[in-house]
């Protein structure tokens, strides 16, 4: 997997404690991580184009497709959101966390 811009931002550590605990081989762990790495993108990428102006949306996806791993990114949206973009994506995946906790223990179960 390659770095993204937001990837500082992300805190899976529940997370990755329950699925040690309950995927029984490595390529189960993998699949788990694949599934969650997917999910955490698309969240972000909600949080950001619902909250980012239509008329910037093309500028960002050209700017994210030619420097993924830039963390100016961040300085770049919150400019154009108006509001710090860490906090809302840190309450997105911290509510998605909860989420899949509860999932990942009721499929347990």
């Amino acid at each position: 997997m390659s770095k993204l811009f937001f990837d500082h931002l992300i805190v899976l550590n529940d997370v990755d404690v329950l699925i040690k605990q309950t995927a029984n081989t490595l390529e189960e762990k993998e699949e788990l991580w694949g599934l969650v790495d997917e999910i955490v993108h698309h969240k972000v990428f909600d949080v950001i184009l619902k909250n980012l102006p239509k008329h910037h949306h093309q500028e960002f996806l050209e700017r994210f497709h030619t420097h993924p791993h830039d963390e100016s990114l961040i300085d770049y949206l919150n400019e154009k959101i108006g509001q710090n973009l860490e906090d809302l994506i840190k309450q997105e995946i911290g509510d998605l966390a909860f989420e899949l906790l509860s999932g990942i223990k009721e499929t347990k179960n």
